[in-house]
């Protein structure tokens, strides 16, 4: 598949700004694989999809407050965006990339820790050593701010409490374990109202972790698909959502994917022999984790999802793709139609798509 292939058009008022006044009041477009035919819902009409037996499979990682303000001793301002932590030195993007000299200081006002510019590494990316030692997550709690994507435009000096909601709202219900750089977007709709709906259907649920990192989000550079790379990124599954999962699969319910990166986990099991349903799984199951390169893109034969729970993506990415892989592109470019007739709203505070 070419990159080319994920093109589409896009009115630019149609990039969600805002969450929705309520995380399930956005709206919910329903895509059948098996007929073609595309409805036009709310998202807290999900239940009526759902089926007894069916597993929401929900990624649970909690985003960092990972971006945040530093300044050169001229006093120049530095945007910063945490990426990870490694053996005490941190890696981060620094903008503007070209202006970064190693060996340089960079401070937060009023904050105690220093960082001094270690090694550059591509795309802007620096290695820094805090000064002194200090773990990531308790500088971030400082002076981080949600790390919301380029298109979703705020004050680049915001005031302080002035990023309350987008703290609240870029993050999902049932986050626990910290770690990702930005949202697991699909599971920004769920309320917890819906999910005790959703369970008391008997809908089944099951957690794992991937912590999304700055691959997820890196452009295709090259025209095949096949020649680009995605950055590892960390993933954990319990043993009971393994468990879960494939009891499941073995009761003919269905494995509904909330999010790409919950597709990517699942993916990744099945491509270590845990394929879900057909005995590669069992009652002693142990948790897994790891890191997944996993690049999923037309063709691909899913072997551990059966549906999926989506927002709407950015023409050439590799998310788009991987949407195209489960629907097949010219269905997924006729509900992207659809959504822009109806002026859905786009991209991570945008509204949601239902694939089954």
């Amino acid at each position: 598949m070419k990159v080319s292939e994920l093109a589409y058009d896009l009115p630019p008022e149609l990039i969600a700004q805002h969450p929705a006044p309520q995380r399930d009041a956005s709206r919910l477009l329903v895509l059948h694989r098996d007929t073609g035919q595309i409805e036009h819902r709310t998202f807290r009409d999900l239940s009526a999809y759902l089926r007894p037996g069916d597993c929401l499979v929900l990624n649970d990682t909690r985003v960092l407050p990972a971006r945040f303000f530093a300044e050169r001793s001229t006093g120049g301002r530095v945007e910063a965006l945490f990426l990870s932590e490694e053996g005490g030195d941190w890696h981060v993007l620094l903008k503007p990339a070209g202006r970064q000299r190693p060996g340089e200081w960079r401070g937060c006002p009023g904050d105690p820790v220093r960082l001094q510019l270690v090694e550059r590494g591509p795309r802007g990316a620096w290695r820094v050593r805090p000064e002194p030692p200090t773990p990531a997550a308790a500088f971030l709690a400082r002076v981080g701010h949600p790390p919301l994507p380029p298109y979703i435009r705020r004050t680049s000096d915001p005031a302080p409490g002035s990023d309350a909601l987008d703290a609240e709202r870029y993050q999902t219900v049932y986050a626990a374990h910290g770690g990702a750089i930005a949202a697991p977007t699909a599971g920004l709709h769920f309320t917890q109202s819906l999910l005790d709906q959703l369970a008391a259907g008997g809908v089944r649920r099951a957690t794992l972790t991937l912590h999304v990192g700055i691959g997820t989000f890196t452009p295709v550079e090259v025209e095949d698909l096949a020649d680009h790379r995605m950055h590892p990124e960390w993933y954990a599954v319990p043993a009971d959502s393994l468990r879960a999962l494939d009891q499941a699969r073995r009761d003919r319910g269905r494995v509904v994917a909330v999010g790409t990166t919950a597709v990517r986990v699942l993916e990744t099991l099945g491509r270590l022999g845990q394929v879900l349903g057909a005995g590669g799984v069992g009652d002693s199951a142990a948790a897994v984790s790891g890191w997944t390169e996993i690049f999923i893109y037309p063709p691909y034969r899913f072997v551990n999802v059966d549906a999926l729970v989506t927002n709407f993506h950015l023409p050439g990415s590799t998310l788009l793709a991987l949407v195209m892989a489960l629907a097949g592109r010219d269905l997924i470019l006729s509900a992207y139609e659809a959504a822009i007739a109806e002026r859905y709203r786009f991209y991570s505070y945008g509204d949601a798509m239902l694939i089954l």
